[in-house]
C-alpha cells in the first residue's frame, strides 16, 4: 500500500489540506462484516459485479491505513437488514466510538416499534451520524414507524447518510421519490445521500437544490470502476459547482474495488478546482460536524 499511502499524500499535500474528512467509510462487529465480505465474494444479487475488497484487513490495521492516509474523522457506517439488529449494532458502535476517538459517532436504525426509543438512546449517548439504508433493509422510508425518527433526527439536527438511489441495483424503496416524501415532510432534515445518489444523479442534485439540508456524498462516484456502468452525466459538472457546499467526501472504505487514492483522483479530474476539492475533502464535513 505504500504507492496509495504516497499518493494520498500528495493529493493533501498540493491542496494544502491539514487532512481529511471521510464520512462514508465502514467499521462493524466483525462477524457482520465477514458476511458482507462474503457477499461481495459471491457477486451477490445487490451487486452482480467483480468486486473485490482491496482493504480485506483486521480492524487495527484498517484504523492504522485510514490514518496513514491522513484521515482526519470518519464513521463506522452500519446498517441492519432485519428487525431486533439495530439497537444491537448502536451498542458496538457506541463501544467502537469510546475507544477510537476519530471515529464519529455512528448509529442506524429500522422500521420497528422500539426505533424512536433507541434512537432517542443513541442521540444521548453522543451519536453524531446516523447510517440508513433502504436497498439492503428493504423498507419504506415513509413507514409510520420511521417518522417520529426522521423528526427526531431533524430537530436534533443530526446528519443521516442514506443509501436512497437505485444504484448498484433497484430496490422496491430506492430512487428519489420516497426519499422526496420524508423531506416533504421533515424539510430541515440533514441527508446525506450516499453514493451521489448513483444513478439517479440529475434528481438528487435536485433535491439538494430544493431543501438547503440535503447533501450529497461522493462514495464511489466518478470512479472509473463506477463510471463503467453508471456513469454520472456530464451535463450535471455545471451544478456539482454550484452546489460545492453540499458535497463530502465519502470512499466506502474498506469494501471497495480499487485504491482509496483513486477516488481522490476522480474527484480531481472532474476540473472543478481547487477550492472545490477542498471543500469537499475537508471543509463541508469540518463546518457540518463541527470538528
Amino acid at each position: 500500500m505504500g504507492d496509495d499511502h504516497d499518493d494520498v499524500a500528495r493529493f493533501r499535500q498540493r491542496l494544502g489540506l491539514p487532512g481529511l474528512i471521510d464520512v462514508h467509510t465502514h467499521f462493524m462487529p466483525e462477524r457482520v462484516l465477514r458476511k458482507v465480505w462474503a457477499y461481495f465474494d459471491s457477486a451477490g444479487p445487490l451487486t452482480g459485479l467483480e468486486w473485490p475488497i482491496t482493504y480485506r484487513h483486521e480492524e487495527d490495521e484498517r484504523l492504522a491505513l485510514l490514518r496513514s492516509f491522513g484521515v482526519l474523522r470518519f464513521t463506522s457506517m452500519l446498517y441492519p437488514h432485519k428487525p431486533s439488529m439495530a439497537a444491537w449494532l448502536n451498542a458496538w458502535a457506541a463501544d467502537f466510538a469510546a475507544r477510537t476517538p476519530d471515529c464519529l459517532h455512528t448509529a442506524t436504525f429500522f422500521p420497528e416499534p422500539d426505533a424512536r426509543s433507541y434512537v432517542r438512546e443513541a442521540v444521548e449517548a453522543g451519536a453524531r451520524v446516523f447510517k440508513a439504508h433502504l436497498q439492503v433493509g428493504a423498507y419504506d422510508p415513509n413507514d409510520p414507524l420511521l417518522d417520529p425518527v426522521w423528526g427526531l433526527l431533524a430537530e436534533a439536527g443530526i446528519p443521516v447518510v442514506t443509501h436512497c438511489g437505485s444504484g448498484p441495483a433497484p430496490g422496491k424503496h430506492t430512487g428519489p421519490g420516497p426519499i422526496a416524501r420524508v423531506l416533504a415532510r421533515h424539510p430541515r432534515l440533514p441527508l446525506i445521500v450516499a453514493h451521489m445518489g448513483m444513478p439517479e444523479y440529475g434528481e438528487f442534485l435536485t433535491l439538494a437544490q430544493t431543501y438547503p439540508e440535503v447533501r450529497l456524498d461522493t462514495t464511489m462516484a466518478f470512479t472509473d470502476f463506477t463510471e463503467d456502468f453508471m456513469p454520472f452525466p456530464k451535463a450535471e459538472h455545471r451544478r456539482l459547482a454550484d452546489l460545492g457546499d453540499r458535497i463530502l467526501l465519502g470512499t466506502d472504505f474498506p469494501n471497495i474495488p480499487y485504491p482509496y487514492a483513486h477516488q481522490l483522483h476522480a474527484l480531481e479530474r472532474l476540473d472543478l478546482g481547487d477550492p472545490w476539492l477542498r471543500a469537499v475533502c475537508h471543509d463541508n464535513a469540518k463546518a457540518l460536524f463541527g470538528v
